[in-house]
């Protein structure tokens, strides 16, 4: 089980990548930011997803620059 502190909202998020709020939930809305999930009303987001989810888009943003 993780722990509470693995647990992101969506202001973290929007924190942690420097976007505004409404970009983090457009992105869960297009189904293309980190996973997220439901707890009753609220969207979390696991620590680990979210670093996972940066490391992507930087290995991606890297390979286009490349070609």
């Amino acid at each position: 089980m993780s722990e509470p502190h693995d647990l992101m909202t969506t202001a973290e998020v929007a924190e942690l990548t420097r976007a505004p709020q409404s970009t983090v939930r457009y992105w869960r809305f297009c189904s293309t930011g980190p996973s997220s999930f439901r707890v009753g009303r609220r969207v979390l987001y696991r620590r680990q997803a979210v670093e996972r989810w940066l490391s992507t888009q930087e290995q991606a943003d890297t390979a286009q620059q490349a070609s």
